[in-house]
């Protein structure tokens, strides 16, 4: 059977988050060191202490990425001995700012051609666990739909977020694919769903993980031909 839906991963597979990230933290530490000095120099085991009690607590949260880092950002604050009201306000404008710089992102050169091609033929649609926004970014006219853990309270590998967005597409697990760079999260995940799985692998590292991805592909541009032939 034809494809008809085809999923992407963000993180890692249409751009390279580490580097965002770690900028991101240091713009937040920046924004904190300004504006919440009482903070100071927190060691990072003690968020580290908060976020393991947080998800302890309510374990739905390791799945709401953002929730939970201004969670963190809040109780860090009142234990720096700022006040309840002060502290949420502090922790929600440190995470915009930390947010904003996360999404300084730069695509891979080859992932707007490549969704240019593959969107004349196939619905397109986004499943992450990350908090990146595709609108954000000027990539939402590509994609039918983004569903994200933040949003859904599950995540990859779970095969819940995959079965959504297949009722999204309006499509069934023999005619979608997904791609990710992740052996677990993308590739696993979408097989559970009884999906085909595409495995981005641009620096052609060997597969150590169980099961064996549908197809492998080092760049985007490779996709349109691998779904094709599936046709």
């Amino acid at each position: 059977m034809s494809i008809k839906l085809i999923t992407f991963d963000l993180d890692d597979t249409l751009w390279d988050t580490g580097p965002v990230i770690v900028s991101a933290e240091a713009i937040l530490r920046d924004w904190l060191s300004e504006h919440a000095p009482r903070l100071g120099a927190v060691p990072v085991e003690h968020l580290f202490e908060i976020r393991k009690r947080l998800v302890e607590a309510e374990p739905q949260l390791k799945h709401r990425i953002s929730a939970l880092r201004r969670r963190v950002l809040f109780h860090a604050l009142q234990d720096a001995g700022y006040a309840e009201t002060e502290a949420g306000a502090l922790a929600d404008e440190g995470f915009e700012a930390f947010l904003h710089a996360r999404h300084q992102i730069e695509i891979f050169p080859e992932v707007q051609p490549a969704l240019e091609l593959l969107r004349q033929h196939y619905t397109l649609g986004v499943v992450t666990n990350g908090n990146a926004d595709v609108r954000r970014l000027g990539l939402a006219d590509f994609f039918r739909f983004a569903l994200c853990a933040e949003d859904l309270g599950v995540g990859k590998p779970d095969p819940r977020p995959f079965q959504e967005a297949m009722r999204l597409g309006e499509a069934t697990p023999s005619n979608s694919v997904h791609i990710g760079d992740h052996p677990g999260d993308d590739i696993a995940g979408a097989q559970r769903a009884g999906m085909r799985a595409i495995w981005y692998n641009p620096q052609g590292k060997a597969w150590a993980a169980d099961g064996r991805p549908d197809a492998e592909v080092g760049s985007l541009v490779e996709v349109a031909d691998v779904v094709r032939g599936w046709g």
